[in-house]
């Protein structure tokens, strides 16, 4: 007997090459595995939606009410059947307690941190002040960043840094440096922003290492991963072969469609996809994570690739095989989607519009095992 039973729904977990119609169950806060006729003191008819592992939405900031750019994890997790939300880099060594205390502990969705190198993560992102923290060296914590990454490894998942011309200034590829030594001493993956140059694409990523990420691959010019006659620049074919993971980061700033276009027709698909939502770009042009996908699944990329990028492949990024899987013993998560045959406006971030055919929507999630009902996501 199962605490819960999803039923009937089109279940699709890429990690163990599953799409089929069939039930799941969830008891003592695990997953106990797929199968059918299974029997639950709940059961949740699921009958005509998609049951997927739970979501991981791999760039997130949802440190909300501690920086101007936070918003809250339960509410956008809702509006997104996201069961996990990565911050990446709201907080540094020096206000990670208060976002632990205050975010991570009391959020019903699973919030998970990736570290930032800079001593008070991202303290000045708003529409009016604009502050790259990675712009002062001062402000970069090595010694400070390990200890506490260390120290809580439930938590932290990982180390992030900024570096562009908007994120470091002057200082440029200086601070990637020092978060390489920071993810090596913590034996943690990096995940990596890039904006605008110096420095280049191309020098960012001849740094990485295998497990590292660079997220916002599929930014705009300049700083695009591809040259202006659409071929892919040889440092990017160069990093992805050597095991550098490319994450899509939407964000108000860095997904444009002739990037995308230019990219996946060369057949250079995203490892993982994520929304970079914050407060600046979650009533667009990013929204969500399932807006996101639903760009990829315009592209043509197909629905199973699609759930993996957000499930399987972004745990395999943060080293949590419990997490993006539906197998028995996994963490007691899973995510309801429903593809809509709907017309939608798909706006990038330069303003380009694609119509896209179809859309995935939310339709409830399980967190721990207990049932969660979607809200409707917020519009522009």
């Amino acid at each position: 007997m199962h605490d819960l039973v999803l039923k009937g729904g089109r279940v699709i977990d890429p990690s163990q090459g599953i799409d089929r119609v069939a039930d799941v169950g969830f008891s003592s806060g695990r997953c106990t595995g797929v199968g059918d006729n299974l029997v639950g003191r709940v059961v949740r008819d699921v009958s005509g939606s998609i049951v997927t592992p739970g979501l991981i939405d791999l760039h997130t900031h949802v440190y909300w009410g501690g920086t101007s750019l936070g918003v809250d994890p339960d509410d956008y997790s809702r509006q997104s059947a996201v069961t996990t939300c990565v911050d990446t880099g709201s907080a540094g060594p020096g206000n990670y307690p208060g976002f632990r205390a205050h975010v991570i502990e009391p959020a019903q969705s699973r919030v998970l941190a990736l570290l930032h190198v800079s001593f008070a993560g991202i303290f000045a992102f708003s529409p009016t002040i604009m502050v790259g923290e990675s712009a002062d060296m001062r402000l970069m914590a090595a010694r400070e960043a390990v200890a506490v990454a260390v120290a809580d490894r439930q938590n932290i998942a990982g180390i992030k840094v900024r570096v562009g011309r908007n994120a470091s200034g002057a200082n440029g590829i200086a601070p990637l440096d020092v978060a390489l030594d920071v993810a090596d001493a913590a034996a943690l993956p990096l995940m990596v922003h890039i904006d605008e140059p110096p420095p280049t694409y191309e020098a960012v990523v001849s740094r990485l290492r295998p497990g590292d990420i660079l997220t916002h691959c599929f930014r705009p010019f300049p700083n695009a991963p591809m040259l202006a006659d659409g071929q892919i620049r040889k440092a990017v074919l160069e990093a992805r072969a050597r095991g550098v993971l490319f994450d899509i980061g939407h964000g108000m700033g860095s997904f444009a469609w002739a990037t995308a276009r230019a990219m996946t027709r060369a057949g250079f698909w995203p490892d993982t996809i994520s929304s970079d939502v914050h407060a600046m770009c979650i009533r667009g042009p990013a929204y969500n994570l399932l807006r996101t996908m639903t760009k990829f699944l315009t592209l043509g990329m197909p629905l199973d690739n699609c759930i993996a990028a957000a499930t399987s492949r972004a745990a395999s990024a943060l080293r949590r095989p419990d997490l993006g899987t539906l197998a028995s013993g996994a963490a007691a998560d899973a995510s309801v989607l429903r593809i809509t045959k709907e017309a939608i406006a798909l706006e990038d971030v330069l303003g380009e519009v694609v119509m896209g055919p179809e859309q995935l929507s939310p339709v409830g999630m399980v967190i721990g095992g207990v049932w969660q009902d979607a809200i409707p996501p917020l519009q522009s």
